[in-house]
């Protein structure tokens, strides 16, 4: 017997419930069908001039420490790194607009960030030199371990800051994905998550064009990655990436949005990567020169260096205190990462669960056995003094 068949069928005339209705105006959502600019426009004059030179210090020192890290690949120094040369303005900007208080979830490519909130630099390499599993600690940096897999840091994101909010801390978290991470599962039940609880988050694409060798337009036939924040129902603001005071603007006031009770952001910031994925990608394979020329103009240091010459922020001398403070901290760099760690094979183990497991607790005890028939042996080739 059928639905349609049971006594009273006829008078069954469900009704769609309320939830069927629209929650929200999908217009104010919308983003603006050009990304917003500040560099060059008259917006600029409302921006503070202190800012403004710190940030083009910011981006000095952040494009010498991309070069510097790259080189350390070469040298042997660093396992991979993935260089984000042409996308400083999305990570300093990410990193100055956070409060103390506040928590910052990067992706692998962030460690530009990482740097710009005040980690050490060679504690946000550590991870990518295969040392430790992070190199630093969390909770003292308030930033995320630096994320491999893509886009799996938002879900982590999203719930503590609903966790901050449910206990009473004023705290945002700012997570950052690439425009390859917004076709993981990971993002869309973030985001889903997050506009339902409004949840105090900001989420920061950098769409720089390529997931690897992946065009964005084989991922979505989206009018904008920002559009996607409509579906969820949180606005979607659309920013050039590579100016690094529009970034910076568009960040500060979804931070404040969110720690004011608005819910959370997405905010596409259109860059472009300079440089391979990391330096074990060729990039020659599916993008030509002439692209990575005709971003070359558009190169977020230079943008602001233009801007800071033209109003009379910046002489020739502020520019070189500026490149000579970034010189000394990649010198200092390479003196540290040229000094071979020391590192305990029973560390594999200690940060793992806050309680080891009995699986972690047997794997222990038979390294543990492994090192010290090691040492019994080196002891014995030695002379057998040892014994």
């Amino acid at each position: 017997m059928t639905v349609q068949e049971l006594p009273g069928a006829a008078a069954y005339r469900p009704t769609p419930p309320p939830a069927w209705k629209p929650l929200t105006d999908p217009a104010p959502l919308l983003p603006d069908p050009e990304p917003y600019r500040v560099l060059g426009t008259d917006a600029v004059a409302d921006v503070d001039p202190e800012l403004l030179l710190r940030l083009h210090a910011e981006l000095v020192r952040g494009r010498r420490y991309n070069a510097q890290a790259t080189a350390l690949t070469k040298q042997g120094r660093l396992a991979v790194y993935p260089s984000s040369t042409g996308q400083e303005a999305c990570e300093i900007a990410a990193a100055l607009v956070l409060e103390e208080r506040d928590w910052l979830f990067p992706s692998y490519r962030d460690t530009l960030a990482a740097v710009a909130r005040g980690l050490d630099p060679v504690e946000a390499l550590t991870l990518l030199r295969g040392d430790r599993h992070t190199g630093y600690d969390p909770r003292e940096h308030r930033i995320a371990p630096l994320c491999t897999p893509l886009a799996t840091q938002l879900p982590h994101a999203v719930g503590l800051a609903h966790a901050a909010r449910l206990k009473g801390d004023d705290v945002v978290a700012l997570a950052m994905v690439g425009d390859g991470g917004t076709s993981e599962g990971d993002f869309h039940e973030a985001l889903n998550f997050a506009a339902v609880w409004r949840a105090p988050v900001v989420f920061l694409v950098q769409n720089n064009g390529f997931a690897i060798s992946v065009p964005l337009a084989k991922q979505t036939a989206a009018p904008s990655l920002a559009h996607k924040a409509v579906g969820y129902g949180m606005p979607g603001r659309l920013v050039d990436g590579n100016d690094a005071a529009a970034v910076h603007q568009v960040l500060s006031e979804a931070v404040e949005r969110a720690r004011s009770g608005g819910g959370p952001t997405l905010v596409e910031a259109v860059t472009y990567r300079m440089d391979a994925h990391t330096n074990a990608d060729d990039a020659t394979r599916y993008r030509g020169d002439s692209e990575v020329e005709a971003w070359r103009d558009h190169d977020p240091v230079q943008l602001m260096e233009r801007e800071l010459t033209a109003r009379g922020l910046l002489d020739d001398e502020g520019a070189e205190a500026a490149r000579a403070a970034a010189e000394r901290m990649a010198a200092a760099l390479r003196e540290r990462m040229n000094v071979d760690p020391v590192l305990d094979p029973m560390d594999l183990f200690t940060h793992v669960y806050a309680e080891q497991t009995a699986q972690l607790r047997e794997q222990a005890a038979r390294l543990r056995e492994e090192l010290a028939a090691e040492n019994d042996e080196h002891g014995t080739h030695d002379g057998g003094a040892a014994r």
